[in-house]
């Protein structure tokens, strides 16, 4: 993975600058050693494929009308990937730089009119895998008011309004009421699994439980006991995004979302969905702090509605086939069940220290799920 860092560009400073040469060599010095002392952490990759999935046979398939074949994937739970992360030294200077003097960067790059942020402006919807990650946002810090400032999520979705779903079409025989379905079961699991207040905070994901067939050997039994007694190899993160509400709390109600969702015909006779999506967390300590940072968590999830008449399934409810998280912002190795957001002013909690490349958490045209070892971010 390849940290995305800005140009910076060179040239003379204007002769109307007001700061003096030894001033500024002297700010340049402050602030790469203030930076270097505090910056945030964050982890990378952790990815988990289901451990069971159906399969089928030539001519007659395997559990015809008396059930699926289940199987594993890729053994039993992969482990979740998570490290320590550095905003990256140069890139956080240049964009000090720029904040006070944005006369070195070329044209008029945030607008004429400081007033007006065209740079808020909302995107339109995800259509397609990006080519790269987004561009850089315009300077700012966090803070209770603007708890996206300084972050390209500024113009992404807010909440559920992200996740919109295309349009549902009929797949062959399979008909366009069961291709709405299966979309909307799993946008069901996206939003209360990641959007509910309620489960944010540490509790139960009742909704997105409830779309889930129990009859798919072992995923909901994983997550029960995930949920019950969190552990490396049992992670309620795998699915749910969840802080403790006793370290920290959500700075305001919006989380900025940003994805996709897909469709096909599955390998089970049925409807095969494709999500991915990135969340946004603003989060402040609990207790009255107002040092505002953010995590962001990736999610890519791979379910089907498989054909009820050919296998002994749930009807209505989907089979995992893949689900693979990314989280940005947590403490390397603490296995409890929540993510653990780290804050410019807090000393680094987590036994790992970062051995993986940087990444940039907002690059959505990179894969996930490929890292093993705890890595550098390049911004929150």
């Amino acid at each position: 993975m390849s940290d995305r860092r800005s140009e910076e560009s060179s040239g003379d400073e204007p002769s109307s600058s007001s700061i003096s040469d030894e001033v500024w060599e002297q700010f340049l010095q402050d602030t790469e050693r203030d930076i270097r002392k505090s910056a945030p952490k964050e982890p990378s990759a952790r990815a988990r494929e289901v451990t069971e999935r159906l399969k089928g046979r030539k001519g007659e398939p395997e559990g015809w009308r008396t059930g699926p074949a289940w199987q594993e994937m890729n053994g039993r739970a992969a482990r979740r990937r998570r490290a320590w992360a550095v905003i990256g030294v140069p890139l956080a200077i240049a964009v000090a730089v720029v904040a006070m003097r944005p006369s070195l960067i070329p044209g008029d790059p945030f607008g004429s009119t400081a007033g007006t942020d065209t740079a808020t402006t909302p995107l339109p919807a995800e259509t397609a895998t990006p080519t790269a990650a987004p561009s850089a946002a315009a300077p700012g810090t966090p803070t209770l008011a603007r708890p996206f400032a300084g972050s390209p999520a500024l113009r992404w979705a807010d909440g559920a309004a992200g996740i919109v779903l295309p349009k549902a079409t009929a797949l062959g025989a399979i008909p366009k009421d069961r291709v709405e379905l299966a979309l909307q079961q799993t946008r069901k699991l996206l939003v209360d699994a990641n959007l509910n207040p309620d489960v944010v905070a540490g509790g139960r994901p009742r909704a997105a439980l409830s779309v889930l067939d129990p009859k798919q050997p072992d995923v909901l039994d994983n997550l029960e006991t995930s949920l019950r007694s969190p552990s490396k190899t049992h992670d309620p993160l795998f699915l749910f995004s969840r802080f403790d509400p006793k370290d920290v709390k959500q700075a305001g109600k919006v989380v900025k979302v940003r994805g996709r969702i897909t469709f096909a015909k599955g390998k089970f006779g049925g409807v095969a969905v494709h999500a991915d999506y990135t969340f946004v967390y603003p989060v402040v300590r609990a207790g009255g702090s107002t040092e505002v940072t953010r995590t962001i968590v990736r999610r890519v999830i791979d379910a089907e509605l498989p054909d009820p008449t050919r296998y002994q399934v749930t009807p209505g409810r989907l089979t995992l086939l893949r689900y693979d998280e990314d989280a940005g912002n947590s403490a390397c190795d603490i296995h409890d069940g929540y993510l653990h957001p780290q804050f410019p002013s807090q000393a680094p909690t987590g036994s790992a220290a970062p051995s993986g490349p940087s990444i940039d958490p907002y690059d959505r045209s990179r894969d996930i799920g490929k890292q093993e070892a705890c890595g550098t971010v390049s911004r929150t």
